[in-house]
């Protein structure tokens, strides 16, 4: 699969209201909020956030694209010194995420549906947020 990468800056002045809550949530927080609002203008529909089941972990937005089921992972930094928060999914929370989307999956019946899994980085600045959108961001790990 071809991995897209989309890069796009929003300014915080240009309304939607996030920035007014910007000290009072925590970054994670906030990073899936602009995610999930960055997503419904690129047309997906947001069907679950942050959906947990038991301790096998968390999948932090599930959306349709079209007729695909998607899985998203958030990471957001408001500092550089972490470096590019798309860089914290590794091999096991992309385990973790694919564990935790056949649960979601099995406990809604959902069958013979295209699925794909996509990485969301934001760097939050003072002024702009730099969004970094990877889709199909990995594949099935086992």
């Amino acid at each position: 699969m071809t991995l897209c990468y989309v890069y796009i800056v929003f300014n915080h002045n240009s309304g939607g209201g996030i920035m007014a809550e910007y000290n009072n949530r925590n970054t994670g927080s906030i990073g899936e909020e602009i995610a999930a609002q960055y997503l419904e203008t690129k047309g997906f529909v947001i069907k679950k956030r942050n959906f947990q089941y038991s301790n096998f972990g968390e999948i932090d937005i599930i959306a349709k694209d079209g007729n695909v089921l998607v899985f998203v992972e958030v990471k957001a930094n408001r500092t550089k010194n972490f470096g590019k928060p798309e860089f914290r999914v590794g091999i096991s929370k992309q385990r973790q995420i694919y564990k935790v989307a056949q649960i979601y999956m099995s406990y809604n019946h959902i069958r013979n549906t295209d699925c794909r899994f996509d990485v969301i980085g934001i760097e939050m600045g003072r002024d702009t947020n730099e969004i970094k959108h990877f889709e199909n961001a990995f594949s099935l790990v086992l």
